[in-house]
Formats: structure tokens, C-alpha cells, sequence
């Protein structure tokens, strides 16, 4: 007796098999794109980056105090940047971005750091992802604010370089962010070298205090808190 043919499955059984292959088919793809993201996250490379510090700079020099009066200018070898936490799919993450765009001048006069004025150019600065790069102008409108600049409002004690000593002080100056001054304290490093000094400096900062909202993009969030560092070479 020859077999039973198969029912022939209903308009409503068909439709039913396409919902659930499409679904799968989603849920498959969101897997797969949040492993590489995860994936990603876990190549990120910011957290190996090194805090500033002038231990890295030429062989630190003694002078009479005398010779450190004078005006300085930021010379080659000198960055800058921002440093901030990042969660990315599940993984905390840390950004680092740096440009070698900086200029800027400085003032010692009487063993004190009188002037100083520290400019970047925020629109070439560059993490380790380009998309995350465009993002990062695009918050922080470097087409109409291209430059962030620090100035030392108060003079600082910095005599004790003449002995060949790395000093650490805090220097109160005005950072301005997107065209928006703001009072801030900066922990300089300082170490004189051969060619002038070394200074490297990290100041925190709150995104909001610059009219900078933090992305938050569901699959990426980011701290409100931050950090902009430099290390900076400064020339006779």
C-alpha cells in the first residue's frame, strides 16, 4: 500500500516558519555583534597607555636658580590628550586619545612660574579607532572650536629644579573647552633638562562643566569624568 502523501502545510504554518527562521536569523546576528564587540573591547589599548610623567624625560640637570629666569616655548615632543573610562558591551574600557599638536609659551622669573599658556589642537587628536575619533569631534564641535587652551592664573614655586629635582605643585590657571572657560587645578610635574624643562600634567575634568554631554549609545557608555594630560618639552 503506498504511503501517506504529506499534508501540505497551511498558508498560516508557512508564515508562522518564516517568523521564527527570521527571528532566529536576528538573534543570530545581534550574538554575533555583540561577541565582536566584546571582541573589540578586549583589543582595546588605552589602559596600557602610561599616565604623564616627566621620569621618561633627558637626564634631569642642576643650574643656579638664577638661570631658570627666562621664557620658554613648547618644542617638539610635546603631546596632549584626554583620558576617560569607557563601558563597552559589558567591558570597562580605557580611551586614550593624543595629538602632537601643541604649542605654547612659559615664563620663570624670581624661581617662579609666573605665565604659561598651553594651546591644543583638539581636532587632530587620535585614539586607537577612527570612527570613535569622528565621534569625538563631532561632541565636541571642533569645526567651530578647534583649540583648547590652558593659563596659569597664579604664580608657582618651581626653584627646586635648580637642584635637579623633579617638583610636583599645583598650578590654578582657566581651562577653556568647546569656547568654555573654566577654574581649574592642573598637578604639574616639572624637571629641568639640558633644553629647558620637562612638564607633564594631568587635570580632571567633568564633561558637563564644558557644555559636553558623554554618549551614551546603548551598546557604549561613557564616564562623565575625565582627564586631559600633557607632556610637555619646554625650550629655552
Amino acid at each position: 500500500m503506498p504511503a501517506p502523501a504529506a499534508p501540505t502545510p497551511t498558508p498560516r504554518r508557512r508564515a508562522t516558519r518564516i517568523v521564527v527562521g527570521a527571528l532566529v536569523a536576528v538573534l543570530l546576528l545581534a550574538a554575533l555583534a555583540f561577541a565582536a564587540i566584546r571582541l573589540y573591547a578586549g583589543q582595546q589599548t588605552g589602559g596600557d597607555v602610561a599616565e604623564p610623567t616627566v621620569a621618561g624625560a633627558a637626564t634631569a640637570v642642576t643650574a643656579d636658580p638664577a638661570d631658570l629666569d627666562g621664557a620658554y616655548a613648547v618644542g617638539d615632543g610635546s603631546e596632549a590628550g584626554y583620558r576617560v573610562d569607557e563601558v563597552l558591551a559589558g567591558k570597562d574600557v580605557t580611551v586614550v586619545g593624543r595629538t602632537s599638536e601643541v604649542t605654547g609659551s612659559a615664563t620663570i622669573a624670581g624661581g617662579e612660574l609666573t605665565e604659561a599658556t598651553i594651546d591644543v589642537d583638539v581636532a587632530s587628536i587620535e585614539t586607537d579607532e577612527s570612527q570613535r575619533d569622528a565621534r569625538f569631534q563631532d561632541i565636541l564641535g571642533t569645526a567651530e572650536f578647534p583649540t583648547a587652551t590652558f593659563e596659569l592664573s597664579e604664580p608657582v614655586d618651581v626653584s627646586a629644579v635648580a637642584d635637579g629635582e623633579t617638583v610636583t605643585v599645583d598650578a590654578a590657571g582657566t581651562m577653556t573647552i568647546q569656547g568654555v572657560p573654566q577654574d581649574v587645578t592642573a598637578t604639574l610635574q616639572v624637571r629641568l633638562t639640558e633644553d629647558g624643562a620637562a612638564v607633564s600634567t594631568q587635570v580632571p575634568v567633568t564633561f558637563a562643566d564644558y557644555g559636553v554631554t558623554a554618549p551614551d549609545l546603548g551598546f557604549v557608555t561613557v564616564e562623565d569624568d575625565g582627564f586631559v594630560e600633557a607632556e610637555l618639552a619646554l625650550t629655552r
